[in-house]
């Protein structure tokens, strides 16, 4: 009887050993914080990742996660700066800094930090404009992350690490405006470039009349690279231009009417003088 009696108190406290340990150890992953109450009160050591002990009954740790968290933020309805109905989302990444503070000052933090997000939302694309919207992503992102992190960083112990406006959804006929809008700027800049390129084809142009007028043989050599243009199309007629002076100087040494009536009844010439000449 003795030694039974022994064994169960045996059994008895390895029990109580083996319950007073599960009570008093606890594990904190290398991603977590644990937050020691006592009585109710925060003690001031925050437990690093690995085994502690904490005194069963009157201590107890709360985990806090410090991994970046994801939140979407629900399309909102907004009205921009220049009255443009628009529908936003966005999506926030943020992080704990300080586990105390996330546990005392806030209760449920994840649903605060939507709320914040939301707000800030409507309240910086309610600033702009619907062109800064669309252009100037990169402020509009920084201003949101500033407006959310104001508010969480300090009192709440959050760390607003990254804000994105993901999609802004237009109206049907605002999309279309902005079609048309477009179309019209790029043929604006198609007659642009083809204006200046006459302009400057004009200016070349000038300049080599120019440079023929101080060559005389330029004229005729044109008139040959003209006719070699022409000739290489294999057409069967060939057009050449011919010197009104010329055809008035044949005429006069001709003894023509031009010598009797005087210059009055020279006859007139077209401008070109053309005269065919069959192959």
């Amino acid at each position: 009887m003795g030694a039974a009696a022994g064994f169960v108190t045996l059994v008895v406290v390895v029990a109580l050993v083996v319950l007073l340990l599960a009570l008093s150890v606890r594990m904190v992953q290398q991603y977590q914080r644990g937050v020691v109450f006592r009585f109710g009160r925060v003690l001031d050591r925050i437990r690093q990742p690995g085994l502690h002990l904490i005194i069963p009954v009157a201590d107890r740790m709360v985990r806090v996660s410090m991994q970046t968290t994801v939140i979407g933020v629900p399309a909102q309805g907004v009205i921009t700066r220049d009255n443009v109905t628009l529908t936003v989302d966005a999506v926030v990444y943020y992080r704990v800094v300080d586990p105390v503070k996330v546990l005392v000052n806030v209760r449920d933090y994840p649903s605060a930090v939507l709320q914040v997000a939301q707000t800030a939302l409507r309240s910086v694309i309610g600033k702009a404009d619907l062109d800064t919207l669309l252009r100037d992503r990169d402020r509009i992102n920084a201003e949101l992350k500033a407006v959310i992190d104001a508010p969480t960083e300090k009192p709440w112990g959050l760390l607003i690490e990254r804000v994105e406006v993901k999609d802004v959804s237009l109206p049907e006929g605002m999309k279309r405006s902005m079609s048309r809008q477009a179309e019209a700027e790029r043929e604006r800049r198609a007659r642009v470039i083809a204006a200046d390129g006459e302009f400057q084809a004009s200016r070349r142009l000038a300049d080599a009349s120019r440079a023929m007028a101080d060559t005389p043989g330029a004229y005729q050599l044109r008139l040959l690279q003209t006719v070699v243009d022409v000739a290489a199309e294999k057409n069967s007629t060939l057009v050449m231009p011919f010197p009104v002076e010329l055809l008035r100087f044949f005429d006069l040494m001709g003894g023509g009417p031009a010598r009797q009536a005087g210059p009055e009844a020279v006859p007139s010439v077209p401008g070109d003088g053309h005269r065919e000449s069959h192959r």
